[in-house]
């Protein structure tokens, strides 16, 4: 049998807490900046941190998750119910 010492696994304690990206709100986004990142995405694809580096003050989750909002499925109906309601 072996005798070495075994190693434990590292643990990482987070203290971020996981968010429903249901319950997200949405992000305002001049038309130039969505311009911009539909033209960044199609050359890059989903490398949000250099679609980011394009656009002062924007972080790459931010972008990611503006992108998510606006194209993703699941956000389909709230998007719906947020332009009814805004109109």
């Amino acid at each position: 049998m072996d005798k070495r010492p075994r190693k434990q696994a590292k643990t990482r304690s987070s203290t971020s807490e996981e968010v429903s990206s249901i319950e997200w709100d949405f992000i305002k986004m001049t038309e130039q900046e969505e311009d911009l990142i539909c033209r960044m995405y199609r050359l890059v694809g989903d490398r949000w941190d250099l679609i980011a580096g394009r656009i002062p003050g924007r972080k790459p989750e931010d972008i990611e998750r503006f992108w998510i909002m606006r194209h993703g499925e699941v956000f389909a109906e709230k998007r719906n119910k947020h332009r009814t309601k805004n109109s």
